[in-house]
C-alpha cells in the first residue's frame, strides 16, 4: 500500500501520542497477569472451553450453550469530584455498553462506593439512578464505605448472550469494517465524550441497546467492540490486538459532525458507539437495521492481513 500524506494526515499522526491512545495500543499489559485465557473446568468439567481475557465483557459459557456476560468499570477520583452526577451517569451506561457489544442484553449492576459520607454520595446516586431508570437495567447491590477521604467508585454488570457472540477475537481478512454511532447529540461539556443519551428518552435507550443483539442472533457478525475511552482510534487498535489482524480505515467513508476537527472525532467517546466486522454479504442488513433506528452505520475499512493500522484520506495513505 503505496504511503503518502496530506494535511489531515500529517495532523492525524499526532494522535501517536494521545495519552488514551497510548493505553489502548498496550491494553495487553492489563491482563498479562492473568493471561490470554482462563479455565472455566471447575465450574463445568475439564472439557469446558476456556474463557478468553481482554473482551469488552467476559463470555462465560452455560450448560445449555448461552453465556453470561461480566464486566466492571472503574471511575477516576477527578471526575467523581469534578462532575458527580456525570460519573455516576457514565459508570452505568458504559457498563451496558460493554454487554451490549457482545452481542448480549444487561441484566443488573452491582456498585462499589467510596466517600466521606451519604450527603457526599447523592449526586453520584443520582446519576447512577438515572441511567439506570431510562436503561431499564436495575441497581441490586452492592458496597458503600463512608468515612474516606476521597471518593472511588465502581460498577459490575451482568448481562446474557445466546449461543451466537459478537467478540474482539474474530475479526477476519476480508471482513468489512463499520462504524456504528448516534449522531443525534452533542460533546458534554469540555469533555471528549459525544452524548446521545442523557437528552434521550428511555424507550429509545432501552430499544437500542437491543440491536447488537440482533445481529449477533441474525448471524450477520461474530466481532464488535463498543467505541471506549480513545475514541475511534484507540478501539481500532484494540480490535488489532485481540483479533491479529491489521485495519484500512478510509475517513472518506466516515461521518463526523459538521464542525469538529478529525483529531477530536477520532479519539471521542460517543455514548452509542460500535465497531463490527462481517462478512461483506450482510453489510447492508446491518446497515438497514441502525439506520431504521436513526443510527449512523458507515462502511469505513476493511480487515487486512498486515497488522498496520493504515489511514486514508482523498487517496492519500498514512500508516499509523
Amino acid at each position: 500500500m503505496p504511503i503518502t500524506c496530506n494535511n489531515i494526515l500529517s495532523n492525524i499522526e499526532k494522535l501517536r501520542t494521545h495519552p488514551h491512545i497510548v493505553d489502548k495500543k498496550h491494553i495487553r499489559e492489563t491482563y498479562s497477569a492473568i493471561g490470554d485465557e482462563v479455565s472455566s473446568s471447575a465450574y463445568f468439567g475439564k472439557n469446558s472451553s476456556p474463557i478468553k481475557i481482554g473482551d469488552d465483557a467476559a463470555a462465560i459459557p452455560q450448560e445449555d450453550g448461552s453465556h453470561l456476560l461480566l464486566a466492571a468499570e472503574g471511575i477516576v477520583t477527578y471526575f467523581l469530584e469534578k462532575d458527580p452526577w456525570f460519573a455516576g451517569y457514565s459508570a452505568i451506561m458504559v457498563n451496558i455498553s460493554d454487554i451490549c457489544s457482545m452481542g448480549g442484553l444487561p441484566i443488573a449492576v452491582t456498585d462499589t462506593l467510596y466517600a466521606k459520607n451519604a450527603e457526599d454520595t447523592e449526586l453520584i446516586w443520582e446519576g447512577m439512578r438515572t441511567a439506570s431508570e431510562r436503561y431499564g437495567v436495575p441497581i441490586v447491590g452492592g458496597h458503600t464505605c463512608y468515612h474516606n477521604d476521597y471518593k472511588a467508585l465502581s460498577v459490575s454488570i451482568l448481562g446474557k448472550a445466546s449461543q451466537h457472540l459478537l467478540t474482539s477475537f474474530d475479526a477476519c481478512v476480508g471482513d468489512e469494517l463499520l462504524i456504528v454511532i448516534d449522531h443525534n447529540g452533542s460533546y458534554y461539556k469540555e469533555y471528549p465524550f459525544w452524548n446521545a443519551s442523557t437528552n434521550t428518552n428511555g424507550k429509545r435507550l432501552q430499544k437500542l441497546i437491543q440491536l447488537p443483539y440482533e445481529v449477533a442472533n441474525r448471524g450477520w457478525s461474530t466481532c464488535a467492540k463498543d467505541i471506549s475511552m480513545g475514541g475511534i482510534i484507540g478501539t481500532l487498535l484494540m480490535l488489532m490486538n485481540t483479533s491479529n489482524i491489521g485495519i484500512h480505515l478510509n475517513l472518506d467513508k466516515l461521518t463526523k459532525p459538521q464542525g469538529i476537527d478529525w483529531n477530536k472525532w477520532l479519539v471521542s467517546f460517543p455514548s452509542y458507539g460500535y465497531i463490527i466486522s462481517c462478512k461483506p454479504t450482510f453489510r447492508q442488513n446491518i446497515q438497514k437495521l441502525f439506520q431504521q433506528h436513526n443510527i449512523q452505520c458507515d462502511p469505513i475499512g476493511s480487515i487486512i492481513d498486515d497488522r498496520e493500522l493504515f489511514i486514508t484520506h482523498k487517496k492519500d495513505t498514512l500508516k499509523f
